[in-house]
């Protein structure tokens, strides 16, 4: 069985960041502030920049025996994906965007995994709490962040990306 190993995005990383997230754009269309149209057409800066920023995790699988994908040294293949950025409105804040799961891979601990590594670098940054935004239809991301110990907020916006849907606001105290 394989496990998960979660790790921030290098530069040369950024090829692996652009395909993740136009996967889990075209997956979960509902689930982000962004569309699919818009960012496949961004350039090949846009991508090295935003990999170059750190603040995302990639999941990746490794198969049994620990060796990487085709055990040639290449990394295992991407199946998960999350940013922490600092809060703009508070310095002891960390905001976790972006989460995203290949539904082939759901159910095995990669979202866990990804959370803790947000968390930890959430800490890094110095924040003290981390919150999220979640579409309220999204039962599945609910029971998850609930489970991992966010809890609601009250607080509420239309997602940008079809004002149709609410977005819920929820918040997780870190350690420390």
């Amino acid at each position: 069985m394989p496990t998960t190993t979660v790790a921030r995005v290098r530069p040369d990383d950024w090829r692996d960041l652009r395909d993740v997230r136009l996967r889990a754009l075209a997956d979960a269309p509902s689930a982000f502030g962004s569309t699919l149209a818009r960012e496949v057409a961004f350039p090949d800066d846009v991508w090295r920049g935003r990999a170059a920023q750190g603040r995302t995790l990639l999941a990746r699988t490794v198969p049994e025996g620990g060796s990487p994908a085709g055990g040639d040294g290449s990394p295992g293949a991407v199946v998960g994906v999350a940013t922490v950025v600092s809060s703009p409105d508070d310095t002891t804040a960390a905001e976790l965007v972006s989460v995203w799961v290949d539904p082939g891979a759901r159910g095995a601990g990669v979202a866990v995994a990804l959370l803790r590594s947000a968390e930890a670098l959430a800490a890094e940054l110095g924040a003290r709490t981390l919150a999220l935004w979640v579409t309220a239809t999204n039962a599945p991301a609910l029971r998850l962040y609930e489970h991992a110990g966010f809890a609601a907020t009250g607080e509420t916006k239309p997602l940008p990306s079809d004002p149709r849907l609410l977005e819920l606001r929820m918040t997780r105290h870190l350690a420390g």
